[in-house]
């Protein structure tokens, strides 16, 4: 019994320190697009939002077009963020801007910041790095 109870303990301490040294997804994003990122702007262009992914609780990365993509960074913070497959953005015309919202299961997240990220200087150095 000593012996089952010693590898149980054993297996959930190694289970524990792999855990607390993993890198979450969002951590790896930031890591790929923060190079890249320019000076915050107040508003962007957006005809339809292509695609998106949550980065921690009060992040997310919005794809509005092959080349354009935006770090929105919320007002405090919105819980269920990284755990919703849907979310909806605010918008004046056709104009995100840091006065709108992004709408997750049913919480409004207040925009805070948004920064474009330069996405044609990051694949361009993702080809060079793929050619050395």
């Amino acid at each position: 019994m000593k012996k089952i109870m010693s590898v149980v303990l054993a297996s959930l301490v190694a289970a524990g320190c792999a855990a607390g040294t993993s890198v979450s997804r969002g951590e790896q994003a930031m890591d790929r697009y923060e190079p890249y990122l320019g000076e915050p702007v107040r508003s962007f262009t957006a005809f339809r939002i292509d695609s998106w992914q949550s980065v921690d609780r009060d992040r997310l990365i919005l794809w509005t077009g092959i080349n354009d993509a935006w770090l929105i960074t919320i007002s405090g913070s919105c819980p269920d963020l990284m755990f919703t497959d849907r979310i909806r953005v605010t918008s004046t015309g056709n104009q995100v801007s840091t006065f709108d919202k992004i709408i997750v299961r049913g919480d409004t997240c207040l925009i805070d910041k948004i920064e474009p990220i330069n996405v044609r200087q990051m694949k361009a150095d993702r080809a060079a790095a793929k050619q050395k």
